[in-house]
């Protein structure tokens, strides 16, 4: 391993580890259809390949409905990609619907499928190409790998056990820790000052904060093309000279090669 290469890699999960737009979409079509009475149960053709496409506008879970609503009032997708917050704005008040109320019925649906099925909530959810292995041949080197996610880290473990990777060799800090992902960056560092930290999400609101953090100028920050992110986002990356674009290929590759 070069001096260069990272001796901590951090990863986001959804987006970047692991696709959950099968489960968000079930979820959120399900909340849906409790807050605006919906009769049948089964979605329209199309919608759900709609709303995978349109997806990565979403920045928290209580707009997912929402966005199924969008949709089904015919707004197109490109309005839906430029104008986003807008657009909730517009269906909230329209509505009369609240991000709190929005907010909760997402939560409830996903409980109780949980409660009820776990097994059919982790199906619902599967690993991009290439990581699984790329995971495995990281934990036969010294490098540490933290996983920094917004899902619960019993459900990061789960989905790693049922693809063979042990999960006790990685340092998995999920939802339960209660913190933004910069402060977990920074308390990395304090634990391991002499470290090289790099970081590979797929928000690029999130790096942008990251970014925005002087005490963190020393991690190196990186945008996974293939995560839940825009062809506009990944566009802007282009300007931003402190992160770098990476695609799934080069993720599978040597560290030497992501920042070409």
């Amino acid at each position: 391993m070069s001096v260069d290469a990272p001796t901590i890699l951090a990863l986001d999960f959804d987006g970047v580890l692991c696709n959950g737009l099968k489960e968000y979409f079930q979820t959120a079509w399900r909340a849906y259809c409790t807050l605006w009475h919906v009769p049948t149960q089964t979605p329209p053709p199309g919608l759900a390949e709609r709303f995978y496409q349109t997806r990565p506008v979403v920045e928290t879970g209580w707009e997912m409905p929402l966005l199924i609503r969008s949709l089904l009032l015919g707004t197109a997708e490109a309005d839906i990609l430029l104008n986003w917050a807008t657009i909730v704005q517009e269906l909230t008040a329209r509505d009369g619907v609240e991000p709190a109320q929005l907010a909760a019925e997402v939560d409830a649906i996903r409980d109780r499928w949980i409660t009820a099925d776990l097994k059919s909530w982790l199906a619902e959810q599967e690993f991009y190409p290439g990581v699984i292995a790329q995971l495995q041949a990281w934990q036969t080197t010294p490098l540490q790998v933290v996983i920094i996610s917004t899902k619960e880290g019993r459900f990061i473990q789960a989905l790693l056990s049922q693809h063979h990777v042990d999960f006790t060799r990685l340092k998995i800090l999920g939802k339960e820790v209660k913190r933004p992902k910069h402060q977990t960056l920074r308390e990395l560092i304090a634990d391991s000052p002499s470290a090289i930290v790099w970081f590979v999400e797929d928000r690029l609101k999130t790096l942008q904060l990251i970014r925005a953090q002087s005490d963190l100028d020393r991690v190196k920050l990186f945008l996974a093309d293939w995560g839940y992110n825009t062809p506009a986002e990944r566009s802007l990356v282009a300007n931003e000279p402190l992160i770098k674009l990476l695609s799934l290929h080069q993720f599978s590759q040597d560290f030497s090669t992501w920042e070409n």
